[in-house]
C-alpha cells in the first residue's frame, strides 16, 4: 500500500477529533463536545497518526493541556479546507435540486446596496419571479469571500483583484474616487483637486478597507486621518458637518444629498474595480448566471452616467 492509499483510511470523524482536541487542548473536553468517550477520541487520534505516519498531538500527561505538533497543525489546515469543500458540495446539491425556484444568496457592500442593488433586484425579480434573492451585507470583503468559499453565499460583490482562493469573477464596473466635502466648504466650488492638495487635510477614512489609503501613501506626503468608520452613513454625516473630507468611490455618493459635494481628483488615482465573485468549483444555476449578466449590464449603465456627471 502506498502513502496515498493509506490516506484513504482517513475519515471525517478523525479530523473532527483532531480539531476538537487542538481547540480544547483536552481529550476529555473534546470527547464531551463530540459525544464520544475519551478513549474513543484517543483511539481516533491514534488511528489518524498511523494513517499519516507522524505524531500529531503532544500528550504531556497529568493536568497539563495537550497541544498539536507542527504536523498536527498542518493537517488541521487541510482539514478546514476539506470541511469547507464538503459544505460547498452540500450547497451545490441543494441548488441543483431547487432549480429555478430556490434561493440565490448574494453578498454585498454598503455602496452596492445603496446605489446598484435596488434596480438590480427589481429587474431580476421581473425575469426570475420564483427565485428568492437573499442578501447578506458585510463591511469587509474578506468576510464575504469566506462565505463564498464555504458555500454559504452563491455570489458576492467584491473589489478586484481578488486574493488567492477558489474564486472566479466578472468585472461589473470601474468606480472613480472623488473627494467628498461639505457643501459649505470652499473646496465645494472647485472643479477638481490635485492629489497633493490632500496633504495635511483632515480626512475621514474606513477602518477595514486599505483603499484608497495604500495608494495615497505614495502620492500624499502627510495623510491626516482624524476618524475612521465602516458605516457610510456615519462617514457622510461627519463630512457634512465639516469635520473632515473623505476620499471615496463615486458609488458611495448620494447625489440627492445636497449637504455634500463630490469633487473630482486630478492625478493618477486608479478607480475601484468591482466585480461579482463565485466559487469556481461549485455548480452555478441559470439564475446565478443571469444575475451576473444583469449586474454587468447595470454596472455599464452606472459608469456611463458617472462619466456624464449624473
Amino acid at each position: 500500500m502506498n502513502k496515498r492509499d493509506g490516506f484513504l483510511g482517513l475519515e471525517l470523524r478523525h479530523l473532527a477529533a483532531l480539531e476538537a482536541v487542538g481547540r480544547t487542548q483536552s481529550f476529555g473536553r473534546a470527547a464531551r463536545e463530540l459525544g464520544y468517550t475519551q478513549s474513543a477520541v484517543s483511539q481516533q487520534i491514534a488511528h489518524l497518526e498511523r494513517v499519516v505516519g507522524q505524531r500529531l498531538v503532544v500528550r504531556p500527561g497529568g493536568p497539563r493541556p495537550v497541544s498539536l505538533t507542527e504536523a498536527g497543525q498542518l493537517l488541521l489546515r487541510h482539514a478546514d479546507a476539506i470541511v469547507a469543500q464538503l459544505d460547498a458540495a452540500q450547497a451545490d446539491m441543494a441548488a441543483l435540486a431547487e432549480g429555478a425556484a430556490g434561493p440565490l444568496r448574494v453578498g454585498i457592500l454598503q455602496s452596492v446596496g445603496a446605489r446598484i442593488l435596488p434596480a438590480l433586484l427589481r429587474r431580476f425579480r421581473d425575469e426570475w419571479p420564483r427565485v428568492e434573492v437573499q442578501v447578506h451585507e458585510e463591511a469587509d470583503v474578506a468576510d464575504l469571500l469566506r462565505l463564498v468559499e464555504r458555500g454559504e453565499l452563491d455570489l458576492t460583490f467584491a473589489e478586484l483583484p481578488l486574493p488567492e482562493g477558489p474564486f472566479e469573477s466578472r468585472e461589473v464596473l470601474r468606480d472613480p474616487y472623488v473627494l467628498l466635502v461639505s457643501a459649505k466648504s470652499e473646496l465645494a466650488e472647485r472643479d477638481s483637486l490635485p492629489l497633493r492638495s490632500l496633504s495635511g487635510m483632515p480626512l475621514i477614512g474606513w477602518r477595514t478597507s486599505g483603499e484608497p489609503d495604500r495608494f495615497l501613501r505614495g502620492h500624499v506626503s502627510d495623510i491626516n486621518v482624524v476618524f475612521r468608520t465602516d458605516d457610510n452613513g456615519t462617514l457622510m454625516s461627519l463630512v457634512a458637518e465639516g469635520l473632515g473630507a473623505a476620499v471615496v468611490p463615486y458609488l458611495v455618493v448620494n447625489p440627492r444629498n445636497q449637504a455634500l459635494v463630490a469633487v473630482p481628483l486630478g492625478g493618477r488615482l486608479p478607480p475601484r474595480v468591482l466585480g461579482v465573485v463565485w466559487h469556481r468549483d461549485r455548480y452555478r444555476s441559470a439564475a446565478s448566471h443571469a444575475f451576473v449578466d444583469l449586474a454587468a449590464e447595470l454596472g455599464a449603465d452606472y459608469m456611463t452616467r458617472a462619466k456624464a456627471g449624473a
